[in-house]
This record gives structure tokens, C-alpha cells and sequence, in this order.
């Protein structure tokens, strides 16, 4: 007997490039409107929308009668509650790494009965990564903060750092904490990316720098303050490529080409 799921709800983005890279889209009922960004061509299926990780309504996900519900971080203990009253499997994920990343890819494709084609995206992402080290390894490094989140001001995750130092750049703070403008700005950044959650790619550059008054740090001065979309920092997913590409052409611009869904203050 087969039991690989055939009705399958993503309440996070992340899932639904993976189930899309692994070829199982056809079995996705319903996610979120946010999968919509990372994966446009749901907008001309049947696929329903549904609330997502942070908000998810048993009564909507149980009227779809899935076989299996994927969410990821961040949770609420509100909406976990709601997951579990729907009565089907659940696949709750919490990355940091992209070693965690790596692990959810092979978990998903294991369950949805295509370990082959799991480990070939796995090893499809490394072997870019890969190639992004080996080509910045004698590069000079410059000092980068990155935030995920601009009130409070949270550093990006774990795996936006390892992402960084594969560009060859030196990440600045620690990964997913609340900072400050003060320590930033004591820190000396050459380069600042502001990817928010759920921001897209609108974070309001110029306002940034001039309230929290970085206009005397390096990357200010320079011209280096840059705004990557969202869904290429912050999904953790395959998709993580596009956002690698676009913190090389970032940190080090006279060496990679103009990158997708990276823009930066017009001077």
C-alpha cells in the first residue's frame, strides 16, 4: 500500500519550494499567500489559500481534508493548536543552519516518497554554495550586518551568515538577535542589507540610515546599503541560491554581475 501523502497543505513558503523542487506540487492543496511570491504559478491552479504558520484556523485546513500539514517557524502556540485540532499528520520544521535546511529537504522528499530527487536538491544548493566559496576564498572581506527586521532591529538567521561568509563577506552580531543602531553603527559596517519579512523588497533605505543615524559608517559612505527581497534571504529553501547571488553581487559588486531582487540607494 502507498501511504505517501496526496493531499498535502503548506502553511509556509519554505515548503512549498521544496514540494515544487521536489516535483510534488500536484500534490499541494492549499498554502499560504505568501507561497505566492516564491512560487508565482500557484496563482493559476486550484490550489486554496489558507492562513499561515503564525495564523492557521483548524476549520480551514480541516475542510481541505489533507493527508499531511507543513508548517516552519515562526510559530504561535495559538495557531499550533489549531494545526493539531485538523487531525492529520503534521510536519512542524524550525531551521537556523543550512545544514537544518539541507535535513527538512530530505525529510519532505522522504515523505513524499522521493529521496532521489531530494537528495539531488540538496546537493544541487551545496554544489552552488560550494562554488560561491571557492570563488570569493582570497577575496578581502568586508564587514556586513544584515537584518531581518527593523523595529526592534533583529540580525538575520544563521543561515543568511553562513550565506554571507560563502559571498565573502564577514558577517557582523549575532545570528536572530535583537540589536541596536548604537552597536551596529559601532561596529563599522562596509556593507548593509536590510531583507525584512514579508517586506518584499520596500524597505525604506534612505529612512534607515538617516534615523538611526548610520549616515558616518562605511556603508553608508560608500554607497553599500542594499535591500534584498525578502523571500531570497528568508525562506529556507532552495531559493536561498538567488539571495547568495544577489549578497555576492552585494558585497562584492565589481565581481559579480548585477543580481535578482537586489536594489540599493541611488546616490
Amino acid at each position: 500500500m502507498d501511504y505517501t501523502p496526496q493531499r498535502v497543505v503548506s502553511l509556509q513558503p519554505s515548503a512549498t519550494v521544496i514540494l515544487r523542487d521536489l516535483g510534488k506540487l500536484s500534490s499541494l492543496v492549499a498554502c499560504t499567500k505568501y507561497c505566492l511570491d516564491v512560487c508565482p504559478e500557484i496563482g493559476h491552479s486550484q490550489v486554496a489559500i489558507v492562513a499561515d504558520s503564525w495564523t492557521a484556523q483548524a476549520g480551514q485546513i480541516s475542510q481541505l481534508k489533507p493527508e499531511l500539514v507543513i508548517a516552519s517557524v515562526p510559530y504561535q502556540e495559538k495557531a499550533l493548536a489549531e494545526i493539531m485540532k485538523c487531525g492529520a499528520r503534521f510536519l512542524g520544521l524550525a531551521p537556523k543552519s543550512l545544514a537544518d535546511i539541507y535535513a527538512d529537504i530530505a525529510v519532505i522528499a522522504g515523505i513524499m516518497g522521493e529521496r532521489t530527487e531530494g537528495s539531488r536538491v540538496v546537493r544541487k544548493m551545496q554544489d552552488e554554495i560550494s562554488t560561491m566559496r571557492a570563488h570569493t576564498r582570497d577575496f578581502a572581506q568586508p564587514r556586513v550586518f544584515c537584518e531581518e527586521w527593523g523595529k526592534p532591529l533583529i540580525t538575520s538567521q544563521q543561515w543568511v551568515a553562513e550565506l554571507v561568509e560563502s559571498a565573502g563577506g564577514e558577517f557582523i552580531g549575532t545570528a536572530g538577535a535583537q540589536t541596536s543602531p548604537d552597536d551596529i553603527a559601532a561596529a563599522n559596517p562596509d556593507v548593509i542589507i536590510a531583507a525584512w519579512c514579508g517586506a518584499g523588497d520596500r524597505v525604506p533605505l534612505e529612512k534607515i540610515i538617516r534615523e538611526r543615524k548610520w549616515d558616518g559608517t562605511p556603508a553608508a559612505r560608500g554607497g553599500r546599503v542594499y535591500c534584498i527581497r525578502d523571500e531570497f534571504l528568508n525562506t529556507p529553501a532552495p531559493t536561498l541560491v538567488i539571495g547568495l547571488r544577489a549578497l555576492a553581487a552585494a558585497i562584492h559588486p565589481k565581481c559579480f554581475p548585477q543580481a535578482d531582487g537586489l536594489r540599493w540607494i541611488n546616490k
